[in-house]
């Protein structure tokens, strides 16, 4: 036999065997025959270079290292779910479907919710082409030398028993399962290196790498369970296509099951709720589908969640333990955080041994001591937080835990402002601020100074060679050399990316500051309102501040008072005297849009909103989020709801996505 019929055929009885291995979970030889064949295909692609094909199974690592991900937009968002936290929202949901769609049952497909990395792969004519990450629904990054590593992702599919769509964009989630998370991490300890938090984590960090290398060594699952954008085939119901990715060689959750109603969706739930822990993987909740897509057509979507599907959240898991000590932590703004350091126990998934105990008022209100026996959950799964105190089991002699009257920092004395319940550090030159500060500037919204994190500004800041925001344009290439994993490559890669980082906006530079209160939206409507003059905005006064639609008297009082703040108009000095520029918006005098006032509502179609807001403002308008005798102009998607109908009622001028679009081009 020739090498080319001999590696085609190879090829065709490997891909089989990850057919039967991770589709239909029933292999029929040994992981030890599979590395025989496997090496033999290897041996072959190697002594013919020419048959070498990117569809082979031996191609799954081929590409080198990449210098940074590219963004992605997908085709049809991934959009979030609406979460029901018990059978009442389960039940409100499904009477309020079978309301709108006026008939009295409704089919559900019910599915657990991985506790995973939500991706999407586009395939065209059967081929792997690129996958990306869900990023904020609309733009995620293309992690598609990262996706081929994981063996259960096919990279031809199969066409033997079903036809192939023409393009096909698969959503599914990536995981890590249990066992192979508990072997990964004694591998990292054994390796000198710092376990994983949870499974999610590592999964998230294993796909944002790099060097597909580092991927492939990392035991990545997935579970495909959602469709996007399909061309040249058409499916009635979600069942069906659940079944085609099966047949064309995606691995899909064997737990799927169809549900009528509010009395199914609860008990799924139940029961998979009562066997989540003996599950192989981590799991946060149920999902709940509507089966029928022409029901799901009918129902539509809003602009962040399906209104078709929804996802049942477990309760908290909770558990026992002991708190070793209260240690204060200091913020970038000077407020004291009590942190609880628990005995470290294992909860929902990950090991918790911190506890956050908000405010002196909290600590009070459960009277929470050093010493306690203590009732801990993962909130959501996700933040773990004491639900109280076991005082059958304290200590004897146990005392109250106060607060410090002195920041344990700096030692500068505490305060506690007015119609507030957290004691704060006066001191702007305590270096926990100062680490805080510089950290927040140097964020990916802010100022996107990539290699710039909390462990290097640690670092700096303790050597005194940061003390400020401004100090960052000051680095030099020797001050970073010799620090903890730099070298000259490493500290020449930030010294590049500091100077990159000059050029910016309006909009990140303000956020970068970190006034309090003052978040990336309120810098957006500042950018507008002063029109990128960083002078015009030190000088500004309250009556200006408070007629700013969108900002309210707490905003502009905190920003009255950081601008009275004469070293914090010093630093920003600084910072542009060591190269900072902000970029100019080019704002286009347009007289429909200069000044007005826009909402947007509903869903669009051909633009996301973000888009719509940035082509607004570009063009002199502003945007709010609700309704009122100010608003200008309405820009109506489909299924706008109660601000379209205050709107009428308020005899607001109305726009439909296509007259707003038209204005805009």
């Amino acid at each position: 036999m020739n090498p080319d019929k001999q590696i085609a055929k190879l090829r065709k009885t490997i891909n089989d065997h990850n057919y039967r291995y991770y589709v239909l979970n029933n292999p029929i030889i040994s992981d030890g025959e599979y590395d025989v064949l496997f090496r033999k295909l290897e041996s072959l692609e190697k002594n013919n270079p020419e048959h070498i094909n990117p569809n082979s199974p031996t191609q799954r690592v081929g590409s080198a290292p990449i210098a940074a991900f590219k963004t992605v937009k997908h085709n049809i968002p991934m959009l979030s779910l609406e979460n029901a936290m018990g059978s009442i929202e389960l039940i409100a949901f499904n009477k309020r479907l079978t309301k709108i769609l006026d008939i009295k049952s409704i089919e559900y497909v019910a599915e657990p919710k991985l506790d995973g990395l939500g991706v999407e792969l586009v395939y065209s004519n059967g081929s792997f082409v690129y996958g990306s990450t869900r990023g904020d629904g609309v733009i995620g990054e293309d992690i598609t030398h990262n996706l081929k590593t994981i063996p259960s992702v096919p990279l031809k599919l199969r066409n033997k028993e079903l036809s192939i769509p023409s393009t096909l964009e698969v959503r599914g989630e990536v995981f890590i399962p249990k066992k192979a998370f508990s072997i990964l991490n004694k591998q990292q300890k054994i390796n000198g290196k710092s376990p994983f938090a949870n499974p999610r984590n590592a999964a998230a960090g294993s796909l944002r790498q790099l060097d597909p290398q580092i991927t492939s060594q990392r035991p990545l699952s997935i579970i495909f369970y959602e469709a996007g954008l399909i061309e040249g085939k058409k499916f009635d119901d979600h069942l069906s296509f659940l079944n085609a990715l099966r047949t064309w060689g995606f691995p899909t959750n064997p737990l799927v099951e169809n549900v009528i109603n509010s009395s199914g969706m609860i008990n799924y739930h139940k029961k998979l709720e009562q066997k989540r822990n003996s599950l192989p993987y981590e799991i946060d909740g149920t999902v709940f589908k509507i089966n029928n897509y022409e029901l799901r057509k009918k129902i539509g979507t809003r602009s962040r969640s399906p209104r078709w599907a929804i996802a049942g959240k477990f309760k908290a898991q909770q558990i026992t333990t002991t708190i070793n000590n209260i240690e204060i932590q200091v913020g970038r703004t000077g407020a004291l955080t009590p942190v609880a350091k628990l005995e470290p126990v294992f909860v929902g998934g990950v090991t918790v041994s911190n506890a956050s105990l908000h405010n002196q008022d909290e600590i009070k209100r459960k009277d929470i001591r050093i010493g306690d026996t203590v009732l801990i959950e993962r909130a959501g799964d996700v933040i773990p937080k004491i639900v109280k105190v076991i005082k059958e089991k304290r200590p004897k002699n146990s005392s109250p835990f106060f607060i410090p009257e002195f920041c344990p920092v700096c030692q500068e004395k505490t305060y506690k402002p007015e119609n507030e319940s957290i004691f704060r550090c006066g001191n702007i030159s305590c270096s926990e601020q100062i680490k805080g500060r510089i950290e927040h500037f140097a964020s990916k919204g802010a100022m996107n100074i990539d290699g710039l994190g909390g462990k290097i500004i640690n670092q700096l800041v303790e050597k005194g060679i940061l003390d400020s925001i401004s100090s960052i344009f000051l680095l030099k290439k020797k001050d970073i050399i010799g620090l903890e994993k730099f070298g000259e490559k490493s500290a020449e890669n930030l010294i590049n990316a500091i100077e990159q980082s000059k050029t910016t906006t309006f909009s990140k530079f303000i956020y970068g500051l970190g006034i309090r209160s003052v978040g990336e939206h309120i810098a957006k409507l500042f950018e507008i309102e002063f029109a990128c003059d960083i002078n015009d905005f030190i000088n500004t006064n309250i009556d200006r501040m408070e007629h700013i639609n969108g900002v309210g008297p707490i905003v502009a009082k905190e920003v009255i008072a950081f601008w009275a703040n004469k070293e914090n108009k010093t630093i920003i000095n600084q910072c542009l005297n060591s190269g900072v520029s902000i970029k100019k918006h080019n704002i286009i005098n347009n007289d429909f849009f200069s000044g007005k006032i826009f909402v947007l509502t509903g869903s669009l179609q051909q633009i996301n909103r973000k888009e719509a807001q940035e082509k607004i403002y570009t063009l002199g308008g502003k945007t709010t989020s609700s309704v009122s005798k100010n608003t200008d102009y309405i820009i109506a998607g489909s299924k706008a709801g109660s601000k379209l109908k205050k709107a009428t009622e308020l005899n607001i001028a109305i726009l439909n996505e296509t007259q707003f679009l038209e204005l805009i081009n």
